[in-house]
């Protein structure tokens, strides 16, 4: 599908209608009302309505705006790294790997450093899985170890070689100071160093990861919001059957 030029829209198809959110380190003021319009004004937005302000305690505030911009991109011109790769269902991961590989697929999953979040890194591993799909738990040929929040990068390498992993899933939602780049480079230099790396497939996911952050990182792939059980263990069929063909 060519769509061409695309901008936001709200209303009616290309109004241009955006909403955008801040924080200003004073209390609610009429002088703070005006400094928001103003900021929101000089981003480039006309037709600014101010919807929300609230104060947030110790001189802090918080403020919504609708307005609109008269900016468009062309998707066509935008090129960007992506994981493109045709799913399987639940039984044809199951009988690829039973027939192709003759023993179960060894996955860890964790979220790393001080990152207590775990929501995400559930919705793909965890037997209930996401979006109606079961997670990699429930896979009859996926032997999976969860190791749940706040996991060190040199345990998860140091399980790896206990366990003989095939697969490591990291889920990464803190990004203050991107500690999240910090954290998957580390995981991937201590894999290196410990020649492991090429041993297995390296997953990275959260709401601000994607195929770009995977690969500067060192990972294989990366899958942003709305990843579901089954692209990634596609995925990692995919990829275990390339692994293998290159052996050939």
């Amino acid at each position: 599908m060519n769509i061409g030029e695309v901008r936001p829209y709200g209303d009616r198809m290309n109004d241009g209608a955006i909403q955008i959110s801040f924080s200003l380190p004073v209390p609610v003021s009429a002088r703070s009302i005006e400094a928001v319009k103003l900021i929101a004004a000089r981003m480039g937005m006309n037709n600014i309505r101010l919807v929300h302000a609230q104060d947030m305690g110790n001189n802090f505030s918080f403020y919504i705006l609708y307005g609109a911009i008269n900016i468009s991109v062309d998707l066509q011109a935008i090129h960007v790294p992506e994981v493109e790769l045709q799913l399987f269902d639940f039984w044809e991961i199951n009988d690829l790997i039973r027939r192709e590989f003759e023993r179960k697929v060894v996955v860890i999953g964790a979220t790393i450093g001080v990152d207590a979040h775990t929501v995400g890194l559930d919705a793909i591993i965890s037997a209930k899985g996401f979006g109606g799909e079961s997670g990699l738990e429930r896979y009859p040929q996926f032997e999976v170890f969860n190791l749940g929040a706040q996991v060190p990068p040199e345990l998860v390498v140091e399980y790896s070689k206990k366990i003989h992993a095939d697969v490591v899933l990291v889920s990464q939602v803190v990004t203050q100071r991107n500690v999240h780049l910090f954290n998957l480079s580390l995981l991937a230099e201590l894999l290196e160093a410990e020649k492991l790396r090429d041993k297995l497939i390296l997953i990275c996911g959260g709401p601000y990861i994607n195929a770009q952050v995977a690969l500067e990182t060192g990972f294989d792939a990366g899958f942003g919001p709305g990843t579901t059980p089954l692209q990634v263990a596609s995925f990692i069929v995919h990829e275990l059957m390339k692994r293998k063909m290159r052996k050939k």
